[in-house]
């Protein structure tokens, strides 16, 4: 096959392309992946035009054959060698000139009433909703990864020193920060679902080049195969619309936002420093020179896979808004950056998942800590409040207590109860959680860090990701 038979745009040229200039425009390689895609789209595309009378029924048994033995070729492997001796623009074209190969003169007619436009928008959406629903079943199972975790951690009473700005805060039960990463991975469960579910609205298929088509397509035919609701309604948006795409960008950065969170306080942890948690070897690295090294790399590869992450989805954006209504060759970039993003941060996703059931939490030195920082100080100031004293008053008290004992190098025992009770003016006793665990079994309120709303929460968290797995296998 010539080179000039392979672009779908050749008819009015009467010489080759600036080979150069063609490559630079060339997005076969990171098109690749769209291949089984726009395979599908093709096949649907073959049912539009045979309802709508354009094609006979032989025709499209011809084009089904060939579109077939191509999706063959795709899953055994052997396609890409095909595509790249084609010297086409991008996958679509040269799909379309691999059925000319198989289906002969009858190939030709697989493209009548079709633009790469609708095309390009159609195999995207179906690609979209593959990768959404694969992100979303990781998260889902990142989720149950860490409510398995935190019930272990709940039996054990693991205590933690929960930080903010990185100082000691208040003390936590290590499940509690367990049922936070599960909560936040539900969220991106969520969000992805919801990608999934909008790429299933209405199918761009048979929009044309821009404006639809005079040829009486069944495009209510092609929808229902590919599992799309409706037709789009509108051909110039349907064609120039990557919001699909961007949503996807979007929530695998905010998907590996969360992961990259855990991470940080995972590599932490696992510092000698702290000894608060240690990586199995089968997710560690070593140093080249350094014998004793145990490097947490897949977590620390996590944190820069979501900031490249956020950085493709500023580029994507870019890309879209400075170009008016239907398609610009921009927009081929826009593709390019959020399949890169997305390949690359569900491969990201997918190593947290796996790394995070490698850790190894250390109960007692978690638990040893977890009061250090005088921790239990707003236990304390909460005492006061409880017994009447305004809470500013409360936080002054406190603050010089702590102070003191700073200074002498000691913790908060029963007699600076009593010392805070005389300096409020209060009758004795004063009674107040003075460690770590009598501060959280002291904890009241719905969402706390208390045992019995820890389990609440996890059972709920369980009860959401088993009624989304229900859903999701119907």
């Amino acid at each position: 096959m010539s080179e000039s038979s392979s672009l779908q745009w050749g008819g009015r040229f009467a010489s080759v392309p600036d080979a150069a200039l063609l490559a630079f425009g060339s997005s076969l390689e990171e098109d690749l992946v769209l291949a089984p895609f726009d395979v599908r789209c093709s096949l649907a595309h073959v049912t539009a035009l045979f309802g709508g009378g354009i094609i006979t029924s032989e025709s499209a048994k011809t084009l089904r054959e060939a579109l077939r033995r191509v999706a063959s070729e795709i899953a055994e492997g052997s396609f890409a060698e095909h595509a790249r001796a084609t010297n086409a623009e991008d996958v679509h074209g040269a799909i379309d000139a691999r059925v000319r190969d198989h289906a002969g003169e009858e190939g030709a007619r697989l493209h009548a009433g079709r633009s790469r436009n609708d095309q390009v928008a159609t195999t995207l959406a179906l690609y979209v909703r593959n990768r959404a629903q694969h992100a979303a079943d990781t998260a889902a199972t990142t989720a149950a990864l860490a409510l398995a975790q935190a019930r272990i951690a709940l039996a054990d009473g693991t205590l933690l020193a929960a930080t903010t700005h990185w100082q000691p805060a208040q003390p936590i039960l290590l499940a509690f920060w367990l049922a936070a990463v599960a909560e936040s991975f539900l969220r991106a469960a969520t969000r992805f679902d919801r990608v999934a579910n909008d790429a299933c609205a209405a199918s761009p298929l048979g929009s044309g080049a821009c404006s639809g088509s005079t040829l009486p397509l069944d495009r209510e035919a092609a929808a229902r195969e590919l599992g799309f609701a409706t037709p789009t309604r509108n051909a110039l948006d349907a064609i120039g619309s990557r919001d699909l795409a961007l949503d996807l960008v979007h929530a695998v950065a905010r998907a590996l936002g969360a992961a990259s969170r855990a991470s940080e306080e995972i590599v932490l942890w696992c510092t000698p420093a702290f000894g608060y948690a240690r990586l199995d070897d089968a997710a560690s690295t070593g140093s080249s020179l350094m014998p004793q090294k145990r490097n947490p790399d897949p977590f620390e590869l996590v944190r820069a896979h979501a900031a490249a992450a956020n950085g493709a989805l500023a580029a994507a954006l870019g890309t879209t808004t400075g170009i008016a209504l239907s398609y610009h060759r921009d927009l081929q970039e826009t593709k390019a950056i959020a399949i890169h993003a997305i390949e690359r941060g569900l491969g990201a996703l997918d190593a947290f998942a796996s790394a995070l059931g490698y850790v190894n939490y250390n109960h007692d030195a978690m638990t040893a800590h977890a009061g250090d920082g005088y921790t239990v100080a707003t236990d304390i100031a909460d005492s006061l409040i409880a017994r009447g004293i305004t809470a500013r008053r409360a936080h002054e008290l406190v603050g010089t207590l702590v102070t003191t004992a700073e200074r002498a190098g000691r913790i908060l025992d029963a007699n600076d109860l009593d010392t805070l009770a005389d300096a409020a003016g209060l009758a004795r006793p004063l009674e107040a959680p003075l460690d770590a665990l009598a501060s959280v079994r002291a904890k009241r309120t719905i969402g706390s860090t208390h045992p019995d709303a820890i389990a609440h929460a996890i059972a709920e968290l369980e009860t959401v990701l088993a009624a989304r797995e229900r859903n999701t296998t119907v």
